[in-house]
This record gives structure tokens, C-alpha cells and sequence, in this order.
């Protein structure tokens, strides 16, 4: 089947060709775009650039005179262009000419210039009728549709009568303010070169029009583009399906409002759990996938998966609820907030799973334990059987991972696993067997990335640690990095030396406590270790009175057989689904 053919129109054009009359359609910002957010230091600068190169111009009517402004892609939608990039400074554009066509209002020129470039500036902002030729003031040939926007009445409000309307304080009010404020100051000091400044923003100053004749095709060009805005994310384009969806009267919402709302609520959220809503959509992603059977390691990029079929899976498969779902589990992960109602978000031994499993070193381990979460949360023995299915991963991918300290070593497993669980809150884990006698091997000095996993794993094990370890700790080594040869003159030894960056000598600290215990003698660092309330560190302090190289070999032993018959005990290495 031959690729679908699409099409591009660029040209060159200035200011007054890309807005005279609006006959090519209204410019339309669209839900999925954000807020206009240039900020002051923006339009000064875009003011100062314009004004310099107004100054250096003698003639504005050399054509080959021009200022380049940037490129603006549209495609058409119906009878209007939808901005997809350079809505920024397309909108900062209308604001100074609004303000251009009120200061051109005001000044009292007796050789009619005045009237002349405001006739100029009419079909530019407003639609304006052919037959009549009477702008019609409130028809702006730029609006916002931007679900976040709630300063589009001030765009229409300042472009309808060029003043900010009571009470505003939003972008456009700021920025309105601003531009008045400046060409007030510039018509004053140079009156004649304000006068060319207006002939060249129409007709010197150039942009870039890309039309693409489909929504896809706008984005991909977007998506190659530099653009001085803000950019365009995957999620404010599957905001604005969704909430098209919802206007239409989804189940979920009886209409449009009630999704802003619900959308807001959940953005605001997740910003505060430290989760970006791109990343909702890709762990949501993963869900759908594994309910589809897919086993594939291979993944198409979330725009990719979810725009295919016109968006289907977020009409279908996708709501705010099941994002929100995603949401609670990041929140008792990330801010061990509880969830109301879900007494196992306050269950100490799953709390301390998920913080070991938090320090992972790549996100595979998120998108089983999402599955069973989502999948399984309502089942009244949920509590018990989360926990077993906490261990069991945790055991399989630190396993795989000391002894391949890679991703593909454990993404078909992970893969496979997400489909088991969609089938059976008992699944089957299908990873790689691991020789625990190489394991043993690897564990005094493991991969960097697994050291911290490691050790809140040794950290937890303690009898005496109840609550989660501090937010803020840092990894002590317990016999100093370093040191001083007349200190320690076995150390001149490079073997033994290399035994420092053993696991065995080193634990989890509080930061603090680590900053003050520094690379101190051991009988200094042991009074900043019985302060921790990590309490496998207040134990090398109990024991211990001094702390030399051969402590590190004997503490590796302890580790070792600590962490590897916990790791078979939590199911290393069992081909049986959970339950057996």
C-alpha cells in the first residue's frame, strides 16, 4: 500500500499579506495548546529588534529590506487556520497591532499618514466585509479555544476596543500594557521614525507560513521545527481529543466543562506528586498494551500508538478515572500520601517495597507493578497478594540485573509478565534464570546503578527499621574514600584499597549525618551513625569500635548471604506462577 500522500504550501510572506482581510480564515489556538505565556523580557525583546532595525532603514519602501519574524504552522480546519506553531508571537503580533491602531488613533497628523496605515491595520485585525468595508470590531481574526486559557475573554476584550478590560492581570494584559506603553514612549522621542516603524512591521517585516493540509502533518513539521514558544507536548494533544470526546457526551463527563475541570484537578495533582501528565499517558500506554496481548518490546511512541485509528484509544480505553488510578499509586510511591478508602497504601512492608523498588535503575519495574495495582486494587485479599507480588519482582529483576546490568536484559520479561498479569492475579514470571552462585560473585561490588537499591534492601531487612528510610540520605562509606598514608599505611596496597568501594563498606546516611561524619576516623563517623534513624546503620555502630579493611571483608560475607537467600525467599528463580 503506497504511503498516504499529504501536502505542504510555504511562502513567503510580510505581515500585511498573511492577515489582509482575513480571507484565508480566522486563526484558531486549539484546545490541546497551552496558555499564551510569553513573558515581559519576550516582547522587549521582540520591540527592541523591530525598533533597531527601524532605525537602520532609510527607505522602507526598498523591498529588499526585511526582517525575518519566524515561521507559523497552520492547517486547515473548516473555514479557519489552526495554529499548531507560533502562536506565541502570533498572538504577541495582534497585541501590537491593536496597540499600533490605537496610538495611530490618537495622534493628530495633518497630512492624513495616520489614517492612512490605520486603513492599512483594519482588514489585518478585524473581519471585514467586502461590500461594506466596516470592520466588525468583535470578530478578531485571532481566538483562543486553549482549554487552559482563562485570559481569551482579555484577548477579545483588547482587540475589540484596545483597552484591558477591569481587574485583568493575565499575559495579555501584562504584555498589552507593556506594548502601549513602549510605542507611547517611542512615538515621542522619534515621531517620524514611528511612522516607518508601522510601514515596515506591515510590509518588511516576514514570517514563514507553513500550511499543511492535515492535523498530522502540522505536528510532524512542528516537531522538527526550533520554535521560541513553549513546546508543544504529546499530552496537550490528547487533552484536546479527549475533551472533544467529552463534549460529545462520553460516559465519563455529561459535558465539556466537567472535563476542564476534572483535567485541571488531575494536572494540578500530578505536578504536586512530581509526575508530568506525558508520563500518565505512557504507563497508561503500557496498560492497554498488555490488555491487548502485546508482547512486543519494540513500542511505537505514545502520539504514534494512540493517534492511530483517529485517536480510538483515547475515545476508548482511556478516561481521567484511569489516570487517576496511575496517579495514586506515583502518590504513595513518591509522597507516601495514603489513599482514601485503600487500606494497603498504608501497610509498612509495601511501603518498603516500593521505596526499594523506586530506586531501580530504569522505569521497567513501574509498569507491572501498575498492572496488578490497577488490575487487581478492588480484590479483598489485594493486601496480601501485592505484597507477594512486590517480592516476587523486586527478587527476579535485581537478580537479572547484577548479573546483566542492562535493559534488554529484563524488557520481554517485563513484557511478558504485564500480559500474565492482565490474565491471572497469580501470574507467571518468565525471566532469565539466575546462577546464584555468580550472583553471590557480584554482590560485594555490584553495577554503581544498584548500590542504592542494595542498600535500602539491607536497610529494610533490619528487625528494628519500621518507618521508610529519610527522603534525603546519601551513600557513607564507612572507611573513608579518602585518606591520609601516614593514617593508613596498609592502604598503600592497591588490592586492599579497591575494597573500599566494597558494598560491605558502605551503608545508607542521612545526608546531614554524612556531611558531618565526612572522611572523619571511624570513631568520629560511629557518633553520627547513632544518631541515624536508619537503624542497620546504628547497628555498625553498636558493633563496632573501630573499623578497618578486613571489617569490609566480613561484612561483604554477611551481605551477601543476607541479600541472596532474601532474594530466593521472595521467589529468585521460581518458573511457577505465584501461587504455587
Amino acid at each position: 500500500m503506497a504511503a498516504t500522500e499529504t501536502s505542504i504550501n510555504v511562502s513567503k510572506q510580510s505581515i500585511r499579506d498573511l492577515l489582509s482581510g482575513g480571507t484565508a480564515g480566522k486563526f484558531l489556538i486549539p484546545e490541546y495548546q497551552r496558555p499564551y505565556a510569553w513573558t515581559a523580557d519576550q516582547v522587549d525583546t521582540l520591540l527592541d529588534d523591530l525598533m533597531e532595525y527601524t532605525d537602520s532603514i532609510e527607505d522602507p519602501d526598498n523591498p529588499d529590506s526585511e526582517y525575518f519574524l519566524g515561521s507559523i504552522v497552520t492547517y486547515r480546519n473548516g473555514k479557519e487556520r489552526e495554529v499548531i506553531d507560533g502562536q506565541q508571537r502570533l498572538t504577541t503580533l495582534f497585541l501590537l497591532l491593536r496597540a499600533l491602531y490605537k496610538k495611530l488613533e490618537n495622534m493628530d497628523d495633518p497630512q492624513g499618514r495616520d489614517k492612512n496605515l490605520m486603513q492599512m491595520i483594519t482588514p489585518l485585525l478585524w473581519v471585514t466585509p467586502t461590500l461594506t468595508g466596516v470592520p466588525s470590531r468583535d470578530q478578531p481574526l485571532i481566538y483562543s479555544q486553549a482549554i487552559s486559557e482563562e485570559g481569551s475573554k482579555t484577548l477579545g476584550v483588547i482587540l475589540e476596543t484596545g483597552s484591558i478590560p477591569p481587574g485583568a492581570d493575565d499575559n495579555y494584559a501584562k504584555n498589552y500594557n507593556l506594548i502601549v506603553k513602549r510605542l507611547d514612549e517611542f512615538s515621542q522621542e522619534k515621531p517620524l521614525l514611528f511612522l516607518n516603524f508601522v510601514v515596515n512591521l506591515l510590509q518588511n517585516v516576514i514570517v514563514l507560513p507553513i500550511d499543511a493540509d492535515s492535523q498530522d502533518t502540522a505536528l510532524r513539521i512542528f516537531n522538527t521545527l526550533n520554535d521560541r514558544g513553549l513546546p508543544l507536548s504529546d499530552a496537550d494533544i490528547f487533552k484536546s481529543q479527549m475533551y472533544k470526546f467529552a463534549g460529545s457526551g462520553s460516559e465519563e463527563f455529561s459535558d465539556s466543562k466537567g472535563f476542564i475541570d476534572a483535567w485541571k484537578e488531575l494536572e494540578d495533582d500530578a505536578k504536586r506528586v512530581g509526575v508530568d501528565m506525558q508520563t500518565l499517558f505512557v504507563h497508561n500506554m503500557f496498560l492497554l498494551r498488555a490488555k491487548d496481548n502485546d508482547r512486543k518490546t519494540t513500542a511505537s511512541a505514545a502520539r504514534t500508538y494512540y493517534g492511530a485509528n483517529n485517536f480510538d484509544k483515547l475515545h476508548n480505553g482511556t478516561s481521567l478515572k484511569g489516570l487517576r488510578e496511575i496517579l495514586n499509586l506515583w502518590q504513595v510511591v513518591n509522597l507516601q500520601e495514603p489513599i482514601d478508602g485503600e487500606s494497603w497504601s498504608q501497610n509498612e512492608d509495601i511501603l518498603q517495597m516500593l521505596d526499594i523498588l523506586s530506586e531501580y535503575p530504569n522505569d521497567y519495574w513501574k509498569y507491572p507493578t501498575l498492572m496488578y495495582y490497577t488490575k487487581y486494587r478492588n480484590d479483598p485479599d489485594f493486601e496480601s497478594e501485592f505484597l507477594d507480588f512486590l517480592h516476587r519482582l523486586t527478587a527476579e529483576l535485581v537478580g537479572v540485573y547484577a548479573l546483566t546490568p542492562t535493559v534488554n536484559a529484563i524488557k520481554q520479561a517485563v513484557m511478558n509478565l504485564d500480559v500474565e498479569i492482565n490474565n491471572s492475579p497469580m501470574p507467571r514470571f518468565n525471566f532469565k534464570r539466575v546462577n546464584v552462585q555468580r550472583l553471590r560473585e557480584e554482590l560485594p561490588t555490584p553495577h554503581f546503578r544498584l548500590v542504592r537499591l542494595l542498600l535500602k534492601v539491607v536497610a529494610y531487612l533490619d528487625p528494628d527499621q519500621h518507618e521508610l528510610i529519610p527522603e534525603k540520605w546519601e551513600i557513607e562509606h564507612i572507611f573513608p574514600q579518602k585518606w591520609e598514608n601516614t593514617n593508613f599505611p596498609e592502604l598503600a596496597d592497591a588490592e586492599v584499597r579497591e575494597r573500599i568501594e566494597h558494598l560491605g563498606n558502605k551503608t545508607a546516611l542521612e545526608k546531614k549525618l554524612n556531611i558531618q561524619a565526612s572522611n572523619g576516623f571511624f570513631s568520629r563517623k560511629r557518633r553520627e551513625y547513632e544518631k541515624s534513624a536508619i537503624a542497620a546503620t546504628r547497628r555498625i555502630a553498636e558493633q563496632h569500635t573501630e573499623w578497618s579493611v578486613d571489617d569490609i571483608l566480613e561484612r561483604d560475607e554477611q551481605l551477601i548471604d543476607l541479600i541472596s537467600n532474601t532474594l530466593q525467599e521472595w521467589g529468585l528463580n521460581q518458573t511457577a506462577p505465584l501461587d504455587e
